[in-house]
């Protein structure tokens, strides 16, 4: 092989890794917009919706809209940052019965799957773990964009005895719902047009 056949192969592939790197680089650049994003959630206590959100979480988003499959996207949630906004209520959310947050400090989100479901949905699927305990979610999401802002919403329902929240007394689903209903709105710089 001489020394011109080395030289093309060394550019091409230095300029394939440089593509890749621009592209990974341009996903990198994708940052939450905290002041204009949320975690929610409602339950029912005897009948009634009760509606909370998580103040201290973290995202970390890698996402094309041209190419939703090879996004990836990821939740770091503060369990003990639940919120009912009463101060009864909010003392009793970080006890063992509930999200028992000395032992399970942070509840997860990974995805594994990201597919297109129609024009500005996403579907997402990954894997939830609360409390120790890991189930499979699917999470139907819907983007828009206003200037620089993508900003990606929806909802999804979980049983909460399957992830251990509300535990003893508390299992008693006349009393409290086993449907949980979490609600998300966030807000995404940095990621291409729709």
């Amino acid at each position: 092989m001489n020394t011109a056949t080395v030289s093309s192969k060394f550019f091409k592939t230095l300029a394939a890794g440089l593509l890749v790197l621009g592209a990974g680089a341009a996903l990198a650049d994708q940052k939450i917009v905290p002041a204009q994003s949320d975690i929610s959630f409602t339950s029912r206590q005897m009948g009634v919706p009760v509606d909370g959100k998580f103040k201290k979480w973290d995202a970390q988003i890698a996402f094309d809209p041209k190419k939703p499959e090879t996004g990836k996207v990821s939740f770091t949630i503060d369990t003990g940052s639940a919120t009912f906004g009463a101060a009864e209520t909010d003392a009793e959310v970080p006890k063992a019965a509930w999200f028992n947050v000395p032992k399970f400090p942070q509840a997860t989100f990974q995805s594994s799957a990201i597919k297109a479901a129609g024009p500005g949905k996403v579907e997402v699927t990954g894997k939830l773990s609360i409390k120790g305990a890991v189930h499979d979610v699917v999470v139907p999401v819907t983007l828009t964009q206003a200037g620089a802002t993508t900003t990606a919403a929806g909802s999804f329902t979980i049983k909460r005895l399957d992830f251990k929240i509300g535990e003893g007394e508390w299992a008693d689903t006349s009393m409290v719902a086993n449907d949980v209903v979490v609600k998300f709105k966030l807000a995404v710089t940095g990621v291409a047009p729709l």
